[in-house]
């Protein structure tokens, strides 16, 4: 009754209106078409060649794996190292070759610059307010400019310095105090390794290595545990969570209440965690103590951002030190400890440099295997095997191939460094092929696991100076050995190379 009462009511100008504009989306859907058609056509450059999939749904079937970088590099080795395929409504083209996917990184990159999220990302980056997944704008500039100032930069680093060198002592400490009581019983490195990992993000991001903190949202104190799972894992485990609304656009209008309820819940417990831990570095701050940290400078100094943005930003400081640099240590030491060659040669070199003192950041340069062992670790087991996907904001040519706007780009990290036309036998593990003369910064741009171009990561060098030292002086402390049955324990974690179980190694000292 109400619903006629209502269409009554409708003046003539309305209820004609509806359908004119109805009719003039649907003519302004077609001319867009029609020139799209028209520009493909006129271009000089082909299409990429297309990946065969089903109507409607496109590739989405061959993709349920979960392993899309491996789909993609067995795809790549069909249609060649750039190829197109759609998910769902989505085209999106693949780019799985280094000189490629530096094009669109470096070259190309004022046309391929702005970042496509998945529903998940959006609500666990708060819409992009973060780094490492904004678009390159204002806020990006001037967070960065912020992050290298205060962290990650040089400069920042050498200030820090204290707290990586504390960092891996009490590691060292606690794998020796392993020893003594369960010397036959194999150490769970990540255990160990992640727990110190979160304290060291902690002291740099709000100056302090928490132990536990009431959170008045939560109504409950939590433990550390509780508040890496949190700040950490939960997201991380967010982050690939799948909504089929991101294949079917058009159909965003109906609700899926079970992904959007887990995720929303991983939003508020992670805001609520955070604003407790701003709110007591502000206390300390009231009362006149300074350190050294992102908090203190960003409530100091950048006074451009939301209180939003700088929980965001604070945040992503925390996740990322505390989980990358994880996976390329714990890989490197599956690695040595599997291959007791490579591991004396590590040693042989360190104690040639280092003699009887423990290895410091001071020596690195002077190990060249040490930097070998981390990019090869990078390269076989980049961290990310997918860059964040970009999206074609102008028509493009790439590869030798046309790319329409509004296409989605994918860039296969894992598909480029197991490319056998660059990389001798890519599945072996063999750091020598990185013995070349060259710099870090040329090396990290050939594995390009930290990105490229204006997007390059913030973190690169802390990522190399925490891995590289830990790696070093476990090896130069303990001979590494796997436990039986662990050399094929190699699963990983959903779309990442996370290592799905935790590495066991078992230890002895060095005498």
């Amino acid at each position: 009754m109400d619903t006629h009462l209502n269409f009554q009511a409708v003046p003539l100008g309305a209820a004609i209106g509806g359908p004119a504009v109805a009719l003039g989306g649907l003519t302004l859907f077609f001319i867009t078409e029609y020139v799209k058609d028209k520009k493909k056509k006129s271009s000089s450059f082909p299409p990429p060649p297309e990946v065969p999939g089903l109507p409607v749904i496109g590739n989405l079937l061959q993709l349920k794996e979960k392993k899309p970088h491996k789909t993609f590099k067995k795809w790549a080795e069909t249609y060649g190292p750039i190829y197109s395929i759609k998910t769902g409504s989505n085209n999106m083209v693949v780019l799985n070759t280094s000189d490629v996917a530096k094009e669109a990184m470096v070259a190309k990159y004022s046309s391929i610059s702005t970042r496509k999220l998945s529903n998940a990302l959006k609500i666990l980056t708060s819409d992009k307010s973060i780094v490492a997944v904004s678009d390159y704008n204002e806020f990006y500039k001037a967070a960065k400019r912020n992050l290298l100032t205060t962290t990650l930069g040089p400069n920042a680093q050498k200030k820090h310095g204290i707290h990586r060198d504390v960092m891996i002592n009490n590691i060292c400490k606690q794998l020796h105090d392993h020893v003594k009581t369960s010397s036959s019983v194999a150490v769970n490195f990540r255990k160990i390794f992640q727990s110190k990992l979160f304290g060291l993000s902690l002291k740099q991001a709000i100056g302090e290595d928490v132990e536990s903190i009431y959170v008045e949202e939560l109504g409950k104190t939590l433990s550390r545990q509780e508040i890496f799972k949190i700040l950490v894992l939960d997201p991380m485990e967010g982050a690939i969570e799948v909504d089929w609304r991101d294949f079917f656009p058009y159909l965003k209008w109906i609700p899926n209440k079970s992904f959007e309820q887990k995720i929303q819940q991983m939003h508020f417990q992670r805001q609520a965690v955070m604003k407790a831990l701003i709110e007591q570095q502000r206390k300390r701050m009231a009362s006149g103590v300074e350190v050294n940290c992102y908090l203190d400078y960003m409530f100091s100094e950048a006074n451009t951002f939301s209180e939003q943005q700088i929980l965001m930003l604070l945040w992503e400081v925390i996740i990322e030190a505390s989980d990358t640099t994880l996976v390329t240590t714990e890989w490197a030491m599956y690695e040595l400890s599997k291959d007791q060659e490579r591991q004396n040669r590590l040693l042989s070199e360190i104690q040639n440099v280092c003699g009887l003192n423990k290895l410091k950041e001071e020596n690195l340069c002077q190990i060249p295997y040490l930097a070998a062992v981390f990019h090869e670790t990078l390269r076989k087991h980049s961290p990310v095997p997918i860059v964040p996907l970009r999206y074609v904001h102008e028509d493009v040519q790439l590869g030798g191939y046309y790319i329409p706007e509004g296409t989605e780009i994918a860039i296969n990290i894992y598909g480029c460094n197991m490319d056998q036309k660059v990389w001798d036998n890519p599945e072996e593990w063999k750091p020598e092929r990185f013995l070349n003369g060259k710099d870090n910064t040329l090396e990290l741009q050939k594995t390009m696991a930290f990105g490229g171009g204006k997007r390059v990561c913030a973190g690169a060098l802390q990522a190399m100076l925490i891995s590289c030292v830990a790696i070093g002086r476990f090896v130069q402390e303990f001979e590494w050995r796997l436990q039986d049955g662990e050399e094929e324990n190699v699963d990983t974690l959903g779309l990442t190379t996370h290592r799905l179980h935790p590495l066991l190694t078992i230890i002895k000292p060095r005498k």
